[in-house]
């Protein structure tokens, strides 16, 4: 499903376009199996399941709409959405758009000249709960509804939409005829969902909130009854396609931090759990066998067929209030033997909440006993987590000291911390637009070069940036002196979270906080948490005297860094990456000045406003990148009122030659050559140095087992009718 979010924040950006080297490196072709951690589903025959049953699948809220284009839509509105509504193309395991058989015959451009006409042929079985066929008069509603031309629909989103002349029947029964104004490349991603007429022709009832239900779908599921706390799907009588393995599927609101316990109590069969949960159930497994593609994952899709044909990924919500700001300067050294380290004690700490390492008493036996009975199913998330640098205003206006910036990190690094300790690939992610395996995914960050202290210092010096000035700083709050030298204790390690925020960009996904177990390198500076509580010793204080780095400094003034990280369980495992990314600064002489702030105002008061010059969050991927990632990437622009509209480019970092780039794409009806224009956009993204893509995060879910047809999704749609349990 297309990107839902709009985010407006008026502030200036600067983008300074460089000739692009000739770019090598990894690329995925059109065809050929997915990757591998592409997904992970126990896949198993319809006939195998027992074909009754209710499934128990875990939200991280009640959603507040069942609407998917209203603004605050959630995952929990997406996922119900794809059980009781038409899709019309669903996603496979690649992101590929697969024709969904259950609702079109055909969908094919007729015409490009003088303008594009698509014409959908609809199954003729296909009809709403309340007995009327599914028509034009939908299509025509939700186009309406969707375009941006009546206020009262306040919708997320009218990107397609807005490119459409008119919608009419066809010339034959069951055809619907879409004429386009502009040529439009992703016509595939409109009407998905389709919402009757019922709901999209009326303004009340297109805002309504959830608690008022679906009165009308089209799915193998129905909506029963919506409360505070859960949303309950039935079979659908009037569904036409294969019967529903499951006789109901009961969505429940369960906060990450409660899964772990919610598994437990054995109140859930499906739910995304943070790190320190994922390894409590492998730790259960005979010979603590690893999940994924080393115990051979099984395509999603309909049940059996050898390639995924559906497509769709979960993320979940998060961010709460921790506390007011608090602030931390940093330039610490990269600690020799860190990581292993704290694989190792996240390991043992592991192990010890599984098998009851903290006394053997009855209750923990009992615990990993009911922790047994789950499995772990792990993916690549289709979504990624980026170093934001922020060129609206300070040293980060230069585009060399960006370049400088994102030539000091070592994203391989970053991406082996993150991923390795779960077990999936640790590649980072080179493209901003595509996931790996994706259709014409290539690396494209050589645009900028590899990791080169050498080459970042040079930028740094060319932008006027030196070492060597006079005076020396004092040490004041966990500050370094001009050699980088420590005046601190160290910081405690956060634990991870698990989830992404819905509304905006997310801030990383899940590991750690459910059961609090500590993880990751120590900060070599001295903090505090939000919440006030006191740091405990970690890796920096046996590691030695760091290395001294002369910080930068330009007439005098030392080139610091205010990086905004969120400080509540959300965070945890941004705080890691961010600490490790300070400290490969700190070797090129550019000092980081951590600011950590309220979760729940994390995106709200920094990101959208622009309040950071570094900081790190996430975008999900699209199928669509030429109409989902332009608003992204898009130049900021004047708005009447003399301020600029960013859109949700929140490093307001842009230019005209992406924009160009994402225009013309957007109107190329060849497929290839669309996608050879986004690539090209991409290329010329990178060079801006204003996003840096680190990893694609790390999906984990813990299924009940003898559940099937069900697990990591990753991009690939869940096909709700084959899901069921085994005889």
């Amino acid at each position: 499903m297309p990107i839902t979010r709009s985010r407006r924040a008026m502030l200036l950006a600067a983008g300074v376009m460089l000739p692009l080297p000739v770019l090598t490196g990894c690329s995925s072709d059109d065809d050929g199996p997915p990757p591998r951690a592409a997904w992970d589903i126990a896949s198993a025959p319809r006939s195998g399941t027992a074909g009754t049953g209710t499934l128990r699948w875990a939200l991280d809220a009640t959603p507040t709409t069942l609407n998917a284009f209203q603004k605050t839509a959630d995952t929990g509105t997406q996922r119900i959405a794809g059980a009781v509504l038409p899709s019309l193309y669903t996603l496979d395991a690649r992101g590929r758009a697969q024709r969904n058989g259950d609702y079109l015959a055909s969908a094919d451009v007729t015409s490009t000249d003088p303008k594009q006409v698509v014409v959908f042929k609809l199954n003729p079985k296909a009809v709403w709960s309340d007995g009327r066929p599914i028509g034009a008069e939908d299509f025509q509603a939700q186009w309406k509804a969707l375009r941006g031309t009546d206020e009262k629909y306040g919708t997320a989103r009218n990107a397609g939409y807005d490119r459409i002349a008119k919608v009419e029947p066809g010339d034959k029964e069951h055809e619907v005829k879409v004429t386009f104004a502009k040529p439009y490349t992703d016509w595939r991603s409109l009407f998905t969902p389709l919402y009757p007429k019922s709901v999209m022709g009326n303004p009340a009832v297109f805002t309504a909130a959830a608690n008022k239900g679906l009165a009308v779908g089209a799915g193998p599921f129905m909506v029963r009854r919506v409360t505070d706390s859960e949303v309950t799907l039935v079979r659908n009588p009037r569904w036409w396609g294969d019967r529903a393995r499951l006789s109901r599927v009961v969505f429940q609101a369960v906060p990450a931090e409660k899964r772990a316990e919610a598994l437990i109590a054995g109140r859930l069969d499906l739910a995304e759990v943070d790190r320190t949960t994922a390894r409590r159930i492998q730790a259960t497994a005979p010979g603590k066998q690893a999940a994924g593609a080393k115990r051979g994952s099984s395509a999603p899709g309909k049940a059996g067929a050898p390639e995924p044909s559906t497509g769709g990924r979960e993320a979940s919500t998060g961010g709460r209030e921790a506390g007011e700001a608090t602030r931390t300067a940093h330039t610490g050294a990269a600690h020799t033997g860190a990581g292993r380290e704290e694989s190792a004690r996240e390991e043992a700490g592991a192990q010890g909440a599984a098998t009851g390492d903290t006394g053997d008493t009855d209750k923990n036996r009992s615990r990993t006993r009911a922790l047994s009975r789950f499995t772990l199913r792990k993916a690549l998330d289709p979504a990624y987590t980026q170093l934001a640098l922020n060129g609206t205003k300070g040293p980060l206006a230069d585009e060399r000291v960006r370049r400088a910036v994102a030539r000091a990190i070592d994203r391989k690094a970053l991406a082996k911390l993150v991923l390795k300790p779960v077990g999936l690939p640790s590649e980072p992610l080179g493209n901003h637009l595509l996931m790996a395996g994706q259709p014409g995914y290539k690396d494209h960050s050589g645009a900028l070069g590899d990791p080169d202290t050498n080459a970042a210092q040079s930028l740094l010096a060319d932008a006027g940036w030196r070492a060597g000035g006079t005076g020396r700083q004092k040490a004041l709050d966990g500050k370094t002196d001009d050699r980088g030298s420590r005046h601190s204790a160290p910081t405690a390690t956060a634990t991870d979270s698990a989830t992404e925020s819905a509304t905006g960009p997310a801030t990383d996904p899940a590991t750690d906080s459910a059961s609090g177990t500590a993880w990751g390198t120590a900060s070599p500076t001295a903090s505090k948490s939000a919440s006030g509580a006191p740091p405990a010793a970690g890796d920096a204080g046996r590691s030695g005297r760091l290395r001294e780095t002369a910080v930068v400094r330009k007439k005098g003034r030392p080139l610091v860094l205010r990086f905004v990280l969120p400080d509540d369980r959300t965070g945890a495992r941004l705080g890691t990456v961010g600490e490790r990314i300070a400290r490969m600064l700190e070797k090129i002489g550019v000092r980081t000045e951590i600011t950590k702030v309220s979760g729940e105002s994390y995106f709200r008061d920094h990101i959208a406003t622009g309040d950071y010059d570094l900081a790190l969050y996430s975008w999900p991927a699209s199928a669509y990148p030429a109409t989902d990632a332009r608003p992204i990437y898009a130049k900021p622009q004047p708005a009447a009122d003399g301020s600029l509209v960013v859109e949700q480019n929140y490093t307001r970092v842009g230019t005209d030659q992406i924009d160009q780039l994402f225009d013309q794409a957007l109107s190329e009806l060849d497929g290839g050559a669309s996608r050879s224009l986004v690539s090209r956009a991409d290329a010329r993204i990178w060079a801006a140095a204003g996003s840096i893509p680190l990893y694609q995060r790390p999906q984990l879910i813990a299924m009940r087992k003898g559940l099937v047809n069900a697990g990591a999704f990753g991009f690939a749609t869940p096909r709700y009718q084959d899901i069921g349990f085994r005889r």
